[in-house]
């Protein structure tokens, strides 16, 4: 998902009370790198595998095994407080890897940095979950899992968003999904109306009454203890 910035080139600043700036005259290449991706380099050396400025936001290309440890590092050290998106992008190419993207802010510092961590197309696309850093990263995440199969490791609850649990035709937003989908439109429409979408959501998503003996034992105990996903008992 594409996400547009009006500030990302301006000047880095800690000082309160400066003006917000909206960049002019911006070049395709060649503008100054966000501050952070120097401060990158030297706190995690090889770890950066690339720096890309195209009009003037800058991408860090960062090894998939260190992503949490690099956005931990990001959000405690370099004030990045907030997470505005999680997504992926697969090209044409098949020898071409996936990238896992994260979009992320330090607004009191008005800096916009994009990370990106390649996925082989051979190997198992993994990469952790940082639902522990952002909470806002649990339906990003799953989203993901849902358009393109990525799996985050550590997900609370890593299921699909947008598809029911039973789809079964793949991830729509792999390069290798056919645009009439993987069966005849008449065993779609036979799946989709025996899907039953809602068996797999919690009384706090849904608020319908009707589903809860349709969910998994363990689903209901959690919901029996007032332990929805994402929130704590109390106490603990």
């Amino acid at each position: 998902m594409p996400v547009m910035s009006t500030t990302a080139a301006a000047p880095a600043s800690t000082t309160p009370g400066d003006a917000p700036s909206t960049p002019v005259a911006v070049p395709h290449t060649g503008a100054p790198e966000n501050p952070t991706a120097e401060a990158l380099r030297l706190a995690f050396g090889a770890v950066v595998q690339r720096v890309d400025v195209v009009w003037g936001e800058t991408t860090v290309v960062i090894e998939a095994a260190r992503a949490h440890d690099v956005i931990a590092w990001l959000r405690d050290v370099e004030g990045y407080d907030y997470l505005v998106d999680v997504t992926a992008v697969e090209y044409r190419t098949p020898a071409r890897p996936l990238e896992v993207v994260w979009h992320l802010r330090a607004l009191a510092r008005r800096r916009f940095l994009r990370l990106k961590a390649t996925l082989a197309p051979t190997a198992p696309l993994q990469v952790a979950s940082i639902t522990d850093l952002y909470s806002g990263a649990n339906w990003l995440e799953r989203e993901c899992f849902d358009m393109f199969g990525i799996t985050f490791d550590g997900h609370p609850d890593l299921r699909r968003l947008l598809l029911w649990e039973g789809y079964r035709e793949g991830h729509p937003l792999r390069k290798d999904f056919p645009l009439r989908g993987r069966f005849s439109r008449a065993e779609q429409l036979k799946q989709a109306l025996a899907a039953d979408p809602e068996a797999r959501y919690s009384m706090e998503e849904l608020s319908i009454a009707d589903a809860f003996h349709q969910l998994p034992a363990d689903m209901r105990a959690r919901l029996a203890q007032h332990d929805a996903p994402g929130h704590r008992l109390e106490g603990e």
